[in-house]
């Protein structure tokens, strides 16, 4: 049953940081505002409830972060990470708005706080939320709300009406039926595809070994972001698209995690301080790479490349109070060997594996806050940094898990945040947040950066869905804050 059409002048569909930045600010250019939620009021804010921080630009301490973190740091960081999968002039727009946007960010209630200790270095790099992203996404409601914008629950948005690259309206899901939505511009920022199981399998494929390794991911996010609109603009709208449907915000999880929204405390932090070896009880990788804060988003891919998409993190006693505790105690034993037999791995393989790190360790100066000077010689992989014996017990194991966050798929965008048809804007529907994050993430991740670019496309959408509704052109370019 079709219900009576509704009119407003922007509609956002979507309900977490990207979303309400846009509709933010397309209120407060005073637009009539219409923001669909697909999730019920209580799981509002897709996966930005998990989120803690912002990665923020800044020439000099800032408040709550300290020294300074300039733009071609920034840049280096995130070229680094993504192997040059990125769009450099989209990339450099994010950065520098991220040095801007904090003030208007506090206008609409959201506060923020120094790091604690154990935060993954980034005291330098990241602005912490006071209360973590649901604390964020509650106070961007709060605004919304007090500004008049209009905002319905459980309510999935599956198909738009689009014409030679308009918007004329969406198609929303009721508990009636369906009804016919009008507006005279629109924001899609309704997330990835991470939750819908189906297409993550379709997009992995069954690998050498005969394995769906999709079949073994847990989701650290929300259980609504199913990518129907995605699928929808990619598949039935033909908008240009871009990104690798594998690559994905994805990291090595403890295996115990519920299947969906187990969030950031699901994380096991202690892989760059002992080991991490694979069912077969052989090591795979570099844990000591580069710090934590750049590399634990490649950890869920290497996982899931390996047998049976399980990996173990071992760890001694000397690693105790170095890293954030995950919520569940690691297995505990008094000897490798004992560890080994609790973990189900095969005893001697575990011990050869142990006995070459332990034998090629070459300590100098162990420092866990510094690229320090303490790896392997003669190993492959080698650990070039806290590379220390595993010699001191009780001993540590955790398994793991792929835990996908965020997938990288995606709509092509310019610096106006307009979707594009044959490489052609539209001139009022525009998208922001993982819809579009791969244009700035090919692949890899560093810590804060996806709530960066869902805050700079989510106010740039919001601003020219905002001209758009007043038949104005849009701005090309970052929204210019007064610093």
């Amino acid at each position: 049953m079709k219900t009576e059409a509704f009119d407003t002048d922007v509609l956002v569909i979507g309900g977490g940081n990207a979303a309400l930045c846009a509709a933010l600010m397309a209120r407060e250019a005073g637009s009539r505002v219409l923001l669909l939620e697909s999730a019920p009021r209580a799981w509002r804010g897709g996966n930005s409830g998990h989120t803690r921080n912002l990665r923020c630009m800044h020439d000099a301490p800032q408040d709550v972060l300290v020294e300074a973190y300039p733009e071609e740091e920034y840049w280096q960081d995130l070229l680094k990470v993504t192997g040059g999968i990125t769009n450099e002039h989209l990339a450099r727009m994010v950065i520098r708005a991220s040095s801007t946007c904090r003030n208007w960010m506090r206008r609409h209630g959201v506060h923020f706080q120094p790091p604690l200790s154990g935060a993954l270095h980034v005291a330098r790099t990241n602005a912490f939320f006071m209360g973590g992203g649901k604390a964020l996404v509650n106070a961007y409601f709060r605004s919304a709300e007090k500004l008049g914008v209009e905002i319905r629950y459980e309510s999935p948005v599956d198909k738009l009406e689009i014409e030679n690259g308009r918007f004329q309206a969406a198609w929303v899901k009721t508990k009636d039926g369906s009804q016919r939505i009008t507006a005279k511009s629109c924001v899609l920022a309704a997330g990835g595809f991470e939750s819908n199981r189906e297409w993550l399998r379709e997009a992995w494929g069954q690998n050498e070994r005969g394995e769906w390794p999709a079949d073994n991911f847990i989701i650290r996010g929300t259980a609504f972001n199913q990518g129907v609109l995605l699928k929808h603009m990619l598949e039935v709208q033909q908008a240009d698209g871009l990104g690798d449907p594998t690559q994905a915000h994805m990291v090595a999880i403890d295996a115990r995690a519920p299947l969906y929204d187990g969030g950031i405390c699901t994380r096991i932090d202690c892989v760059s301080l002992g080991v991490v070896v694979n069912r077969d009880a052989q090591r795979f990788y570099d844990e000591g790479e580069d710090f934590w804060p750049k590399r634990y988003a490649i950890w869920g891919r290497l996982v899931a490349q390996q047998p049976g998409q399980i990996a173990y993190s071992i760890i001694d006693s000397k690693a105790i109070g170095r890293f954030m505790p995950p919520v569940f105690p690691g297995v505990k034993a008094d000897s490798l060997p004992e560890l080994a037999q609790k973990l189900g791995l095969d005893v001697d393989t575990f011990m050869a594996t142990l006995d070459a790190y332990n034998g090629s360790c070459k300590v100098g100066h162990f420092d866990h806050t510094a690229l320090d000077d303490c790896h392997t010689e003669g190993l492959a992989p080698a650990k070039t940094h806290w590379a220390r014996p595993l010699d001191t017990g009780p001993y540590y194991g955790y398994a793991l898990r792929p835990g996908v966050t965020f997938t990288y798929l995606g709509l092509k965008v310019d610096d106006t945040a307009a979707v594009r048809f044959k490489d052609q804007p539209s001139r009022n529907l525009f998208v922001a947040g993982e819809m579009m994050a791969g244009n700035v993430l090919g692949k890899g991740y560093t810590a804060g950066v996806g709530m960066s670019i869902g805050t700079a496309f989510g106010r740039i959408a919001g601003r020219n869905a905002a001209l758009a509704a007043a038949g104005k052109p849009a701005i090309h370019g970052a929204v210019k804050d007064e610093v």
